[in-house]
């Protein structure tokens, strides 16, 4: 049944392309879904000029698209246009967010098209930047129109959906990319369900357009396990990715892509699928079902030792009575045998716990310390086991927007992040000291005690989770952060002067809260301690 949908799906998307390709195959120059004709001179259809002449405009043949990014179109065309729709009933700033949403998910369906063109280049080298430029530039406009309006009464909707194109980057999880797609949605749901909460009773068509936004997330982590279940493929055989892009940008083809069809027909069919209608018999068992493995003539030996009978204790050296002290009540009051009262009071006090002893925890001298690590996989960069600063100073990590930093287990260190991160997560770490420019989405600190962190740029959420004394410094774009804490003491927050010369001033977060009921509700207040 969901092949059959899928066929459904792929069929509607190619007479819809079909159609739109009617009007534009009378203009030699124009291209269809982002891939272009065949130029004149490549292959005709039956029928055309046998002197050389061209092909007339309609026996032109046109490159196919990969099942993939036919089912991108579709996702484009269903529930991305309707969310745009969507938008532009409410208007303003959130139907100029929306097709900034647009043009990202149409320079992700170009790099789309790149992989199955082009061999993989390096994750870490320049020309995979280059090839993810134009997404990150999409995806980044519509984070800055969030930014640039702050004081807009719509703010909650355009945060929903800064938050929210982040799951574009699913592209760079090379192992798991759905989990990018759940991971995103319940950012988007952070500012989603409260732009619910505060419309359900005023106006439904907000609610709606929440609705729908939440739906791309679902169709996108739909197709991603469909097509890319365990990461982005690329075309081991293709030519460079810098080339791919060009003529993906330019509409032209390149000799050496697999995609135009061949004079002789359809493309290759898809290897057999396995066959498991008749598995291969299991192993035979051994004679009258006994093992022969070396266990059961092991345990052969034992019993036939046992059935020596008497001679099993023909070996045991024989104690003299003058020795005994069971027989012997002098030996027992002079302690002839010191060691045997000592140990069996350890026997006897383990033997009345009825268990063995609970091992000691090892004291931290005696740890093994693992070797510092810093390590960039998939989209993610991986901090931990620093104990104190490295060699060369100050720990300094080079990020982009869809890059995500993990720090854990960390004593002493100063980490400096350069450029606009995504999201920053730090756990179990001990006098760490951050310095970021800014990020998209949240600092994330569990139980990381004498924490400190200085914001130069923007940051629009800190959350804090049991920690005991941390230091905020925030800048002057970054005043508007939120900050969420659980559980923790000694939070202070430093804001800037009036001017440039003034010292931060402190402020600190309250500790203790007082609840009472009141009219059958319970409130809770901050406690004040005046004098």
């Amino acid at each position: 049944m969901n092949n059959l949908t899928t066929l459904i799906k792929r069929l509607e998307a190619a007479t819809s392309r079909l159609e739109d390709m009617v009007p534009t195959m009378a203009d030699q120059s124009a291209t269809s879904n982002g891939i272009a004709s065949l130029p004149e001179s490549g292959l005709t259809a039956p029928g055309a000029d046998a002197h050389g002449g061209a092909a007339s405009p309609s026996q032109q043949t046109i490159a196919p698209l990969p099942p993939a990014i036919d089912d991108f179109d579709a996702l484009i065309n269903g529930d991305v246009k309707t969310f745009v729709n969507m938008s532009e009933e409410i208007g303003g700033l959130v139907a100029e967010q929306s097709a900034a949403v647009l043009r990202a998910f149409a320079a992700e369906r170009k790099f789309l098209i790149v992989t199955t063109r082009a061999k993989k280049p390096d994750i870490q080298s320049p020309v995979y930047m280059e090839v993810l430029k134009e997404l990150q530039a999409t995806m980044g406009v519509v984070n800055d129109i969030r930014e640039a309006n702050r004081a807009s009464p719509l703010f909650k909707h355009l945060s929903t959906v800064s938050e929210g194109i982040n799951v574009l980057i699913w592209v760079a999880n090379e192992t798991k990319p759905a989990e990018t797609v759940t991971e995103m949605l319940s950012m988007a749901q952070f500012w989603g369900n409260r732009v619910i909460q505060e419309y359900k009773e005023k106006d439904q068509v907000h609610v709606q357009w929440v609705q729908t936004f939440y739906r791309i997330f679902k169709s996108l982590s739909a197709y991603v396990r469909q097509h890319y279940l365990t990461g982005l493929t690329w075309n081991p055989n293709g030519i460079d990715a810098l080339q791919a892009t060009e003529e993906v940008n330019t509409g032209t083809s390149s000799a050496r892509s697999p995609t135009p069809q061949s004079a002789g027909g359809g493309p290759p069919p898809p290897p057999p699928l396995p066959k498991f209608d008749n598995p291969p018999p299991p192993p035979p068992m051994p004679p009258n079902g006994l093992s022969t493995s070396k266990s059961s003539a092991d345990m052969g030996a034992v019993f036939d030792e046992i059935s020596r009978g008497e001679a099993v204790t023909s070996k045991l050296r024989k104690v003299d009575p003058s020795s005994q002290t069971h027989k012997n009540p002098s030996l027992r009051a002079g302690s002839a045998v010191p060691s045997a009262p000592a140990r069996s009071d350890s026997q006897n006090s383990l033997s009345s716990r009825g268990k063995s002893p609970l091992p000691g925890r090892k004291p931290e001298s005696m740890r093994t310390k693992k070797p510092p690590r810093k390590e960039f996989e998939s989209n993610k960069w991986l901090i931990e086991n620093y104990d104190g600063n490295p060699p060369e100073g100050m720990l300094e990590i080079k990020a982009a927007i869809s890059h995500s930093i993990l720090i854990s287990r960390c004593t002493k260190t100063t980490i400096r992040v350069v450029g606009k991160a995504n999201a920053i997560s730090l756990d179990n770490c001990t006098q760490v000291s951050l310095v970021i420019d800014s990020l998209v989405s949240s600092v994330d600190v569990i139980k990381s005690p004498k924490f400190e962190m200085q914001v130069l740029g923007t940051l629009p959420t800190i959350m804090l989770d049991q920690v005991d004394g941390a230091a905020l410094y925030l800048g002057r774009e970054s005043l508007n952060t939120e900050v969420f804490t659980s559980k923790c003491t000694g939070v202070n927050i430093n804001l800037p002067g009036r001017t440039e010369e003034d010292d931060y001033v402190e402020r600190a977060l309250p500790e203790q809260i007082k609840s009472v009921v009141r009219d059958g509700v319970v409130v809770s207040e901050i406690v004040e301690h005046a004098g």
